[in-house]
């Protein structure tokens, strides 16, 4: 095998197999290739198969909770507009991933997000409010928890952008740490660095608000829209 000849770590062999295999699996989304960033066609199927989801955002509502208007608005403020037919497939295609959520068996997801997330006026009139009363909604399934990081928790470890870990139903199917920037994306995958990103999450949560402060939070900046 190519992996042995190269020397490839076994961590680092595991997951590229996966990869290999999730190629191979044709899904929903292999239609759609063409519209979904290469950087990102290997997470979408990954996300698929994953039984829990877990990481923190801190500007943007997670692709898995926005509504097809804020998912809109979000993606028309690229410097290149899309166009519309880009548009309504990209948007078709974050709408389809949030299936997941309300399916027989829903990944346990568990998402800590920035104050800034809720606060952050995104779209016209109205949009926001709508998509702070979805993820009110959302946070409610069993399934799903959210919790907001105040703005007086002041300095975290996080500061340097949202992450994404990914686990798996199957033991030998090693846990990943997603990293996303404009124009690509990491995986990470080494125990070390997947440990790391595990106890970063832990930290988080610890200083975050409950579930039910964040519901009570997000029914206050919803209020304060009428």
């Amino acid at each position: 095998m190519m992996l042995e000849i190269y020397e490839v770590p076994e961590h680092t062999k595991e997951v590229l197999l996966q990869l290999a295999r999730d190629a191979r699996k044709r899904g929903w989304w292999d239609k759609m290739s063409d519209t979904i960033p290469e950087y990102f066609q290997s997470y979408v199927g990954l996300e698929e198969d994953a039984s829990s989801i877990s990481g923190y955002e801190s500007e943007y509502v997670p692709g898995l909770f926005q509504t097809e208007e804020y998912a809109r608005a979000i993606m028309s403020a690229e410097p290149t507009l899309p166009s519309e037919e880009q548009l309504t497939r990209s948007i078709s295609i974050r709408m389809k991933r949030q299936e997941r959520l309300t399916s027989a068996q829903p990944p346990e997801t568990w998402m800590v997000l920035n104050e800034a997330v809720i606060r952050r006026s995104v779209g016209r009139e109205g949009v926001m409010r709508r998509q702070l009363q979805h993820l009110h909604e959302l946070s409610l399934q069993d399934a799903i928890n959210i919790q907001i990081l105040g703005f007086d928790s002041g300095a975290h470890p996080a500061m340097n952008g949202g992450f994404s870990i990914l686990k798996f139903p199957k033991l030998s199917d090693p846990d990943l740490v997603y990293l996303e920037y404009w124009r690509g994306s990491i995986y990470l995958e080494a125990p070390d660095d997947v440990d790391a990103y595990n106890r970063l999450f832990d930290h988080l949560r610890a200083r975050a608000i409950g579930p039910d402060q964040t519901r009570r939070l997000i029914e206050q900046v919803v209020g304060g829209m009428w």
